[in-house]
């Protein structure tokens, strides 16, 4: 059976609030894939932890950064940061947060379906 599927951002099936930011969710056939918008100030630590109650992030991201820029500090120590037209990989076990004074939007395409859930 062949699956065909297409939603549009402007109506997600769901929007998840945070501090500094939201999450909007689209189901398109089997996929979950999320529109993420960090705000200036946002970090994971911060804003997301004390909804997931976990040390560090455990989402494993495959996502594009569409503007904005995100730094990422793994649990063991790597960094790395990410900008527009870039692709990313993110295991699970980091920190991140919105570098500089623009929001960081970015597309996901594996991590948001238990995203900033409790």
């Amino acid at each position: 059976m062949s699956v065909l599927a297409a939603k549009d951002f402007t109506d997600p099936d769901e929007v998840r609030q945070f501090p500094h930011g939201h999450v909007d969710l689209v189901n398109v056939g089997p996929a979950t894939v999320g529109r993420a918008e960090f705000e200036p100030g946002w970090r994971w630590s911060q804003d997301v932890k004390p909804i997931a109650g976990t040390a560090s992030c455990q989402a494993a991201h495959t996502g594009y950064v569409l503007s904005g820029r995100m730094h990422v500090v793994m649990d063991d120590g790597q960094e790395a940061e990410a900008g527009p037209g870039e692709a990313v990989a993110i295991e699970p076990g980091h920190d991140a947060w919105t570098v500089g004074n623009e929001t960081c939007v970015m597309l996901d395409f594996t991590g948001l379906t238990d995203y900033a859930k409790k």
